[in-house]
């Protein structure tokens, strides 16, 4: 019996071939490759529109086979929760951790709403602790967690008696969640009536705290954010819940953490508010298992903490499962989504295709990880359980951990437990708030391996890329699974500007690693990242390059335009058929995607013209941020971007309409609009003489082309006449008007 209990699956990987998919996935590879030949032997009957076509071209040709690559073994994980306490009646502790930056930003509620949604997971209570980073050192947010404990006390009972599935607070009573079965009972109609008023008057008093200038009296429990400045104060932290008893209705431990920050220190953003959360935790529970997630991700599977578990203890070998990664899913976002930042596809198609080859890249948020893989352990010492650290029992311990992991006694210790793949300890959390204080400070990480050994890794504003990537290049695996319904829903950008800022955030961060010495070539070469997994990397990490050759390709038509060139073949060469397979092909390959997917043809387009607006715009900016970066010009900044809190009762409908504002982010795409009008307003007073006179001279490809490109930058040509934020301010205009007349008169002479 016993034995066929260990025999019980977990959870399973299943591959499957889409063969239509690779099929489509390589007849447009073997085109583009066609397409590249023919203008290498035409290349010297040609001039420079040519040659930057070509050059243009073999970029593109270079970044499709790298998706080609991705996307060609995919697997989808399953598990089995209903074996999991047959197999191990003893369940492993979780540590939980949220991030927040600024209060304004990301104001508390959305914060208060995931905190709340953690506590109520189905998993044992007295196997959680939830650890909330706080790196505004905000007494409101602090406030908005002491609040909301008192209502996690009945929040979470109610949630757990009713098998409730949106535990998050806000979109349970938005009126979509209700469990229809138990809306004849007298007994729950009155106890969802009761936890409603609870939480209006939960979010009634956030909201009013928010409105002042000081959110309550900063005396008692308050006292320590008294004269404090949000980056200069020293540690605080706070024991919010605690359970020192196993009770029925027990609530999980709740933790507030403001790391200490000083004006002198570096603090590296949310990759060292990272670290602190996983020290703090360590002398506190030292569960084995972590999970993150930003302040604006609830759970939305109160099942998610047993699946993730069903892979990280259902592994034949630790190796297979460093880290479980869930998608990044959003709850009523935009209609068709109209600044493509939903990732509906990239979820369907590429997180699917890279657990095929060494696992999922760690996306930052929704993501349950082995502490001891944190820790910067190696696959082979995590098999033998001897850990190249040092012997466990010998005398060399402290002191060798503590070059790595730094001098505190009781982090080493619980370090050490930690690297054997304890699982955790109960601790009186009181008790280790002075040995919490210590591994908070901004300078413990001095002279240790802190995000270049061990932890989140420094170095980049794309820390959770970085971070991945270190855990794979030492040849750990990861493993990817996307339940129905979500495992966590989020709330994604809702306007241009602060897409724009987010995706010129993540282009920095991700060419930093690029250019870094942990760059995916060199740990190729160097250990053991796997060459697919190589491709994988470098297919997100090349973004900012990307925007050179998309910008030039872009603006290649007006070019051809202007001097009376051509970048493709005439209408009656039989080789104008290839450009026109690869059109034609390519945006039906795509449309069928998206179909697939279950989205409109209209989210579809919108998603299509964004990636050439985020191409040319913000990941240009972000290829300029580095290249000042690396000048010794400018510092990098991590930008967080604003958070809003909708329910299915918000219209939505206001923000289909692209958005702007005076940032210098827009002007590429401003002057991009002038010039192919200007272009095509040429055009018009000689186009007989154009299309019919010389061999070289512009043609209706070059005209249809730039035509395409007004039609992917149709929000900026709007812009250009619109009022308010759907506007494009003037500042911008003028500048654009400047670089467009630069252009221009460069070319035409």
């Amino acid at each position: 019996m016993a034995n066929e209990i260990s025999q019980l699956p977990l959870y399973e990987k299943i591959s499957y071939k889409n063969t239509i998919q690779r099929a489509l996935d390589a007849t447009l590879l073997f085109l583009l490759v066609s397409l590249l030949v023919y203008r290498l032997f035409s290349l010297k009957n040609h001039g420079f529109p040519w040659l930057l076509a070509f050059l243009c071209e073999s970029w593109f040709t270079f970044i499709w086979g790298i998706d080609v690559s991705t996307k060609w073994s995919p697997v989808e994980c399953r598990t089995y929760p209903e074996n999991l306490e047959k197999r191990f009646p003893d369940l492993p502790n979780v540590d939980m951790f949220v991030t927040t930056a600024n209060p304004v930003l990301e104001p508390p509620i959305i914060t208060v709403n995931t905190v709340l949604s953690l506590l109520a997971v189905d998993y044992p209570a007295e196997k959680l602790a939830c650890y909330v980073s706080d790196d505004g050192c905000s007494p409101l947010t602090f406030y908005s967690l002491v609040e909301a404990s008192k209502f996690a006390k009945l929040w979470v009972p109610f949630c757990k008696k009713y098998n409730i599935q949106a535990r998050a607070p806000f979109r349970y009573f938005s009126g979509d969640s209700e469990p229809l079965h138990a809306a004849a009972n007298s007994e729950f109609k009155e106890n969802w009536l009761k936890i409603k008023a609870e939480y209006e008057l939960l979010f009634w008093k956030i909201e009013e705290a928010a409105r002042k200038s000081v959110p309550c009296d900063l005396t008692g429990e308050f006292s320590a954010f008294c004269n404090v400045e949000r980056s200069n104060h020293p540690a605080i932290i706070k024991i919010i819940l605690e359970h020192k008893k196993i009770l029925p209705d027990a609530v999980p431990n709740l933790v507030y953490i403001s790391r200490e920050k000083r004006p002198k220190q570096p603090h590296h953003y949310k990759a060292g508010a990272m670290n602190v959360l996983t020290r703090v935790s360590g002398v506190m529970t030292n569960a084995p298992f972590m999970l993150n997630v930003d302040c604006d991700m609830f759970v939305n599977n109160p099942q998610v903490v047993r699946y993730a578990i069903c892979q990280l203890l259902g592994s034949k070998c630790e190796k297979e499962t460093a880290f479980v990664q869930y998608p990044q899913v959003f709850y009523d976002g935009s209609r068709d989504d109209p600044y493509g930042n939903q990732f509906v596809v990239f979820s369907k198609y590429m997180f699917p295709g890279v657990a095929g080859i060494q696992g999922p890249w760690y996306a930052g948020t929704g993501c349950f990880h082995r502490r001891k893989v944190i820790y910067g352990l190696w696959p082979d010492d995590a098999e033998n359980e001897a850990p190249n650290h040092a012997s466990f029992n010998g005398k060399l311990l402290q002191y060798t951990l503590s070059k790595e992991f730094g001098n505190s006694k009781e982090f080493i210790m619980s370090t050490a437990e930690a690297l054997k793949g304890n699982k955790g300890f109960p601790n009186n959390l009181s008790e280790s708030l002075e040995a919490a204080c210590q591994v908070a400070s901004c300078s413990y990480e001095n002279g240790t391996g802190w995000g270049t050994k061990c932890g989140w890794m420094y170095g980049s504003t794309a820390e959770d890329a970085l971070t991945g990537l270190t855990i794979h290049k030492k040849g750990w695996n990861s493993s990817f699974h996307n339940p129905q319904p979500p495992a966590f829903m989020g709330c994604a950008p809702s306007g241009g500007p602060e897409a724009m800022i987010q995706r010129k955030r993540w282009a920095v961060g991700l060419l930093e690693i690029l250019v870094g010495k942990s760059n995916p070539i060199v740990a190729t070469l160097t250990a053991k990242l796997q060459f697919r997994m190589c491709l994988a990397y470098l297919w997100p990490l090349v973004w900012g390059l990307s925007s050179v050759p998309e910008f030039c390709y872009a603006a290649l038509p007006a070019y051809c335009i202007l001097t009376n060139s051509c970048f493709l073949p005439k209408v009656e060469e039989r080789a104008i058929w290839i450009p026109i397979t690869i059109f034609v092909t390519f945006n039906l390959h795509t449309l069928r995607e998206y179909r697939i997917t279950g989205l409109s043809i209209q989210a579809w387009w919108n998603n299509l013209r964004m990636g050439r607006i985020t191409a040319t715009s913000a990941h240009l900016f972000g290829l300029l941020t580095l290249i000042l970066k690396l000048l010794g010009l400018v510092d990098t900044v991590f930008d967080v971007t604003q958070k809003d809190q909708s329910s299915d009762g918000d219209d939505t409908s206001h923000m289909t309409k692209f958005t702007f504002n005076g940032s210098a982010v827009f002007v590429p795409g401003t002057t991009l609009v002038l010039v192919h009008l200007i272009a095509l307003l040429t055009l018009s007073s000689r186009l007989p003489i154009s299309l019919a006179h010389g061999a070289h001279g512009v043609g209706i490809g070059e005209v249809f082309c730039s035509l395409w490109v007004v039609l992917c930058f149709w929000p900026f040509l709007k812009g250009l006449f619109e009022k308010g934020k759907h506007g494009i301010p003037s500042s911008t205009i003028v500048k654009s008007a400047a670089l467009t007349f630069v252009f221009v008169h460069f070319f035409k002479t």
